[in-house]
Order: C-alpha cells, then sequence, then structure tokens
C-alpha cells in the first residue's frame, strides 16, 4: 500500500490517495498554460442578389487564395437569407474569418430537411462554383469588419 505523510501523525494512502494526487497532478498540467482559439476571426457580410433579386438558401463559400491557404483549417461559408444577406462562419455563425485574401464562390442548390443535406441541381449551373475563375475577391484585415455590399450574379 502507498502511503504519503501528510504530518506528524497524519497518513495519505490507498486507492484513494492515489486517485486525489492524480486527479491534483491533471488539474495543474491543464491549468498551465493558455488556450489556443486559433486566428482571430473577423466579420464579413454582405449581400446575394441572382437576377435582380434576393434569393434564399444560396451558398457562399470563402476559399483562401494560396498565399494564406496554409493558415486556414477550412474554408469559412453561409447561407443567404431571405433578403439575400449573408455572414461568413467559420466556428460559429457569423464569426467570419482569419485576415487574409479570399475568393468567394457560389452555389444556389436546396436544403433538404430530413437530411440536412444541401444539394440538388445547381440553379446557377456551376457558373458561380470555381474559385479559380471566380471574380469575387477581397482582403481580410484583423479588427476591421468586411462589408462585401451587394453582389449581383445572374443565371445562364
Amino acid at each position: 500500500m502507498n502511503v504519503w505523510q501528510l504530518g506528524k501523525d497524519r497518513q495519505f494512502g490507498g486507492v484513494w490517495g492515489t486517485a486525489v494526487l492524480a486527479l491534483a497532478a491533471a488539474s495543474l498540467l491543464t491549468g498551465c498554460g493558455k488556450k489556443d482559439d486559433g486566428p482571430v476571426l473577423t466579420p464579413v457580410k454582405g449581400v446575394v442578389v441572382i437576377d435582380g433579386k434576393p434569393q434564399k438558401m444560396v451558398a457562399v463559400r470563402c476559399h483562401p487564395l494560396k498565399e494564406n491557404a496554409s493558415q486556414m483549417e477550412g474554408i469559412g461559408q453561409a447561407f443567404t437569407e431571405e433578403d439575400g444577406s449573408f455572414a461568413i462562419s467559420t466556428k460559429t455563425t457569423g464569426d467570419g474569418l482569419p485576415a487574409g485574401e479570399y475568393v468567394l464562390t457560389f452555389e444556389w442548390g436546396q436544403m433538404n430537411y430530413l437530411s440536412m443535406q444541401y444539394g440538388g441541381p445547381d440553379k446557377l449551373k456551376g457558373r458561380y462554383a470555381d474559385a479559380e475563375k471566380s471574380t469575387v475577391k477581397f482582403k481580410v484585415v484583423e479588427g476591421k469588419p468586411v462589408d462585401l455590399g451587394r453582389i449581383e450574379l445572374k443565371t445562364p
């Protein structure tokens, strides 16, 4: 049996003593150091209009340009609201993107609420789905929210 001396006449040991010491050591290790939540995110918003009208559930996806692609874990994205507005999300709703340069792509499908999958035929027929061909480019500077304004798209 393991026994630790706790003073002149007191002892602390056995299974409970070992468990308490293990918990104390674990809490010290996890309490030391700063939690890393990743890069600072800056809000990015805009409005998508298709053939002159705002459309709901257009997928808006951000792709980092090659210069800053290595610092991104994934791509930010959003779905447009009834009025065509969107706010890019990376980790939580509307939190934005890390500093860097980006390009947007768009897909106008539909949400299957039973499977919670977005897809179906793209009503834009892939016209705005290729990041290499996209003309909607922008830069995010840390701490300076980005308003992309009105983005006009046309159906083929």
